[in-house]
């Protein structure tokens, strides 16, 4: 029981967290702007390296990190939209995801360019041990990274239902054109798309590289579990990303626990392929994911 819950069910929940807050971003950018979004993940590779300086120069916590790299690749994102996808925002959905893969590309040179190509961590050298409670052992920073996730879900959902921004967001979800002739200020509502994505997808890059450890390709491993969680939630639907992230990270996790032999179910080193296996069967046999999400 110790060993499941301290080694398989926490980190699930970890991994989860952060699947779930980058999947969001993607589900709420793809309701919005109707494309998928595949610089997502190197999003959160930009925003893992811009917290850097504040976390290893200053001092400072990670968290403090995440705020400040969210408010910085809030604001990459607003210029990225303005040059690159609101020229072709009335052109065919494929222009656009096609930009994507460049704006991803991109994006992954500057941070190569900018911050090279070795391994970095935001706590090289330091030992933090576990707090302990009886049988239960966790690391301080997964309380923080689950928490953090359940605050910012919170966050989002009350903006969605709550606040008029959201509800034209959601109006703007359901058909941009009625939007428009409603009156609602349709390109501000894409900003706050932009701006809330953007925003998620660099806590999550920040989380993940305090989980783990800093590189240039991290994001781009991270997109295929966060479009999958995307997809099992159901394409365009925030509150499936949220739940389909915990179930993607639970899933790979949980596969490598020995649950028939004393060897894992699965090898850590394949666990990612779970996450390609569930996404692969539900575009097969329940496109609209979990929450009913859209099909084309």
């Amino acid at each position: 029981m110790a060993e499941f819950v301290n080694f398989y069910l926490i980190p699930g929940l970890v991994l989860g967290s952060i699947y779930a807050l980058g999947a969001i971003g993607v589900s709420m950018l793809f309701s919005i702007l109707r494309f998928a979004h595949f610089a997502h993940g190197d999003m959160m590779t930009l925003a893992a390296y811009l917290a850097l300086p504040v976390v290893v120069g200053l001092g400072l916590h990670p968290l403090a990190g995440a705020v400040a790299a969210a408010v910085m690749t809030s604001a990459v994102a607003l210029g990225i939209d303005k040059i690159a996808y609101q020229p072709v925002r009335a052109r065919p959905t494929i222009v656009a995801v096609m930009i994507s893969l460049g704006v991803a590309l991109m994006l992954r040179s500057v941070i190569q360019i900018g911050f090279g190509v070795k391994i970095e961590s935001y706590s090289a050298g330091q030992i933090v041990p576990p707090l302990r409670f009886d049988w239960f052992v966790i690391l301080e920073k997964h309380i923080w990274i689950i928490a953090s996730t359940l605050v910012l879900m919170l966050a989002v959902h009350l903006l969605l239902s709550r606040t008029r921004a959201g509800k034209a967001m959601r109006a703007m979800s359901d058909s941009a054109e009625l939007a428009q002739l409603t009156g609602i200020p349709t390109e501000r509502v894409v900003r706050l798309t932009w701006i809330v994505g953007a925003s998620l997808a660099a806590i999550a890059g920040v989380f993940a590289a305090w989980d783990t450890y800093l590189q240039t390709m991290m994001g781009w491993f991270l997109l295929l579990p966060i479009f999958a969680a995307t997809i099992l939630g159901g394409i365009g639907r925030p509150y499936g990303a949220m739940m389909g992230g915990l179930i993607i990270g639970l899933a790979e996790e949980l596969s490598t626990y020995p649950w028939i032999t004393d060897d894992p179910l699965v090898s850590p080193g394949y666990k990612t392929g779970i996450a390609f296996a569930i996404m692969v069967v539900l575009l097969i046999f329940r496109p609209h994911g979990l929450f009913g999400g859209r099909v084309f």
